[in-house]
């Protein structure tokens, strides 16, 4: 049962109602006459042999309003990159894949490079990235929206749900952001979210505060979904990490750019199920160790923007301070499974919480000794400026590759 409470600086558009998702859509097609939508999905070849995308292409193949779909596909070879043309053809004629691997994309990343833009490495922010630079050289669609590939979970209302209120002709919103409960199988997920996002913004708001961005990120229900949509002039202006900090880059560039009466969070799903990643620790560099040292550190930078300094003294008091929000937080979840008939270890919980506590403490000291660390990519707007014909051969080299696949050529 859904509430209807509005808190922090943004509004949110709850799930008050069952409406049917072909009301939704019928005025998204009549919407889309003044403001056409494209969507973006960032994906690893490897996603093509998963349970999710599958589905997702399925609903999909079913949504018509869409003016494009645009896939940015990485870690593919050429036949791969034929493979994955054939397994997106349900949604022909309206999308494109972008083989971010191949010889034509790559050859304008080496132009990129010689001016200093480039990504500085592979990975989901990159792809996006690209997806992002495409619509931009494409202009078929006024309002872009993204979401991830392997969401188990997946129907048409989350996408039609996240584009409403960017094309409704009443609403002036810039830019929103999907949430929905973490909860599948019986089990509470949202980890990074529930035992690290929200315990570390609380404690930076007790340690270096009161900041207006954490009361904006603590707004956020769940501020690391990859679902959002944004209009076109968004996409030009914002930043993008890198780094698993995308998400909480993305939201700090909105709210540089725009006020909160601008931005919205909607209720997108009733459950929400995606790939888990494994916790792992620190030395393996990988999981949800990683993402959580690399949003701290996203988050540390952020607020030297405000002018506040990170020392060795004002880390540990935010681990500290983390730690005690942290394990509240596992007593409190702990209290909402039991009631609701959930599973919760609270032993795999307070695990977890110390390799995040760790987290707390490794992104503070290489933020601290490389404090020039810039994991963003341009805007496309300083692309356009630096390399005024990039936009153009990006598109005609999404095209070409296009071309070459169908007739059973060789890439260039």
């Amino acid at each position: 049962m859904a509430d209807f409470h509005q808190n922090g600086t943004i509004t949110t558009l709850h799930r008050l109602a069952d409406r049917p998702i072909e009301a939704l859509e019928a005025e998204l097609a009549r919407y889309s006459r003044r403001r056409p939508m494209s969507l973006i999905l960032p994906c690893l070849y490897s996603e093509l042999e998963g349970e999710a995308l599958p589905r997702i292409v399925a609903a999909l193949s079913q949504v018509d309003y869409l003016s494009e779909i645009i896939i940015g596909l990485d870690a593919a070879n050429e036949k791969q990159y034929a493979h994955a043309h054939e397994f997106f053809a349900p949604l022909a004629p309206r999308h494109r894949l972008i083989w971010n691997d191949g010889p034509r994309i790559q050859a304008l990343f080496d132009r990129l490079e010689a001016e200093g833009l480039a990504p500085a490495r592979p990975g989901k922010g990159a792809n996006v990235w690209n997806c992002m630079g495409y619509f931009l050289a494409s202009g078929r669609g006024r309002v872009l929206a993204m979401h991830d590939c392997d969401i188990l979970t997946y129907s048409r209302d989350m996408l039609a749900r996240l584009y409403y209120p960017m094309v409704h002709p009443n609403f002036a919103f810039r830019f929103s952001k999907g949430f929905y409960a973490r909860v599948a199988d019986g089990s509470i997920n949202g980890r990074v979210v529930r035992l690290f996002m929200t315990p570390i913004i609380r404690a930076l708001d007790t340690v270096v505060g009161p900041i207006d961005y954490l009361d904006f990120m603590d707004s956020f229900r769940y501020p690391l979904s990859g679902e959002c949509a944004m209009t076109d002039s968004v996409a030009e202006s914002i930043r993008i990490p890198s780094d698993w900090g995308l998400e909480v880059g993305i939201l700090a560039e909105v709210h540089r750019n725009y006020g909160g009466n601008a931005i919205c969070q909607v209720d997108i799903a009733d459950h929400y199920d995606h790939k888990h990643q494994d916790v792992a620790d620190h030395e393996a560099n990988t999981g949800l160790a990683k993402m959580s040292a690399d949003i701290a550190k996203a988050l540390y930078r952020k607020l030297a923007t405000y002018g506040v300094t990170m020392t060795p003294e004002t880390i540990r008091t935010i681990k500290a301070v983390y730690l005690r929000n942290a394990l509240d937080a596992v007593e409190r979840f702990y209290f909402d499974a039991q009631i609701n008939g959930l599973t919760l270890d609270r032993h795999k919980e307070e695990k977890t919480v110390e390799v995040f506590v760790e987290s707390v403490i490794k992104a503070g000291e290489e933020y601290i000794a490389n404090p020039m660390e810039v994991p963003f990519m341009p805007t496309w707007n300083r692309v356009r400026s630096a390399c005024p014909d990039l936009l153009d051969d990006f598109y005609d080299a999404v095209e070409a590759d296009a071309r070459d696949v169908g007739s059973g050529q060789g890439m260039a």
